[in-house]
C-alpha cells in the first residue's frame, strides 16, 4: 500500500509539502500575532488570505511591523 493517497505523488514530494506547509504555519503565526498586536488589520488580513511559503510573513516581521 503507497503512502500517498494520490496516485503518482512520490514520498519524497509529498515530505517537501509537509515542509512547506509548517514552514508556513509558523511565519504565518508570528506574524499575524505581531500584527493583531500592532492593531495593523490590513496587513492581518493579507497574511491571513494569501499564502505565500512564508514570504509575506517574513518581509511583515522583519521591515513593516511597529518597533517598540
Amino acid at each position: 500500500m503507497a503512502i500517498s493517497a494520490i496516485p503518482g505523488l512520490s514520498p519524497q514530494f509529498l515530505f517537501l509539502i509537509i515542509i512547506l506547509m509548517l514552514w508556513e504555519a509558523i511565519w504565518k503565526a508570528i506574524a499575524l500575532w505581531k500584527a493583531g498586536r500592532n492593531n495593523q488589520i490590513a496587513w492581518f488580513v493579507c497574511i491571513f488570505i494569501f499564502n505565500t511559503i512564508g514570504i509575506l510573513p517574513i518581509i511583515y516581521i522583519f521591515f513593516f511591523r511597529k518597533k517598540r
